[in-house]
């Protein structure tokens, strides 16, 4: 007569299979206490093979144990490691996770952006805090637009910063305009180099030796 899984009891732990159910019930029957111990953390050895990834790192072993205890619907008497949990770990629902409840203004921009307007506040040197407002508002009007098919106007990105800065940080609105700082495509001007003067001695120095003149080819 065959059996059918149908018909069999269910699985406890689908991923260990039938078998691994029908070990631990074995287990369970074993009378000496001592040889069910030794059994069982043979067992666990098994168990290793069928979940590679485990290790010997100690909260996998942990799992594993409780693995074992589950399986045998928490009624395994034996020596282990760790405790048997409590049955109640199965159906008691997680903690809920505790979210930052800071309010952030501008939700739109996210509390990153909130975060660097923080650090570009705390900035002493002028010219730092200045480079500060504009590479936020770069990342703030390319997220405008991202979300906002209307182009976002430099002055409302100014404002914004005002006042998520509580007014510590401004900037020139009709600066922006003319260089486009806000511009995410536009890349920053750098002042041109100073003159080498030491390339200058050298050509000065060449044109001595060489009487002044130019050789003529």
């Amino acid at each position: 007569m065959k059996n059918y899984n149908t018909e069999r009891p269910a699985l406890i732990l689908k991923e260990y299979g039938r078998n691994m159910q029908m070990l631990i019930k074995h287990i369970k029957s074993i009378e000496d206490k001592e040889k069910r111990s030794e059994a069982a953390h043979v067992l666990i050895d098994l168990m290793k093979l069928i979940n590679p990834n485990t290790k010997d790192a100690q909260e996998i072993q942990h799992k594993l144990w409780d693995d074992l205890y589950i399986m045998s619907d928490f009624d395994l008497d034996i020596d282990s490691p760790y405790p048997m949990p409590e049955r109640e770990t199965l159906t008691k629902k997680p903690e809920r996770l505790g979210y930052k409840t800071s309010e952030v203004r501008f939700k739109h921009y996210g509390r990153n952006v909130q975060l660097l307007i923080k650090k570009a506040c705390e900035l002493e040197d002028p010219e730092e805090r200045e480079g500060a407002v504009v590479h936020i508002g770069r990342l703030m009007k390319s997220f405008q637009n991202t979300w906002n098919r209307d182009n976002v106007e430099d002055v409302t990105i100014i404002r914004n910063i005002g006042h998520m800065s509580k007014g510590a940080l401004t900037i020139d609105l009709d600066k922006v305009k003319s260089g486009n700082l806000f511009d995410s495509m536009v890349k920053e001007r750098r002042p041109p180099r100073p003159a080498n003067k030491n390339r200058k001695n050298n050509n000065n120095n060449n044109n001595h030796h060489n009487g002044g003149r130019r050789r003529k080819n």
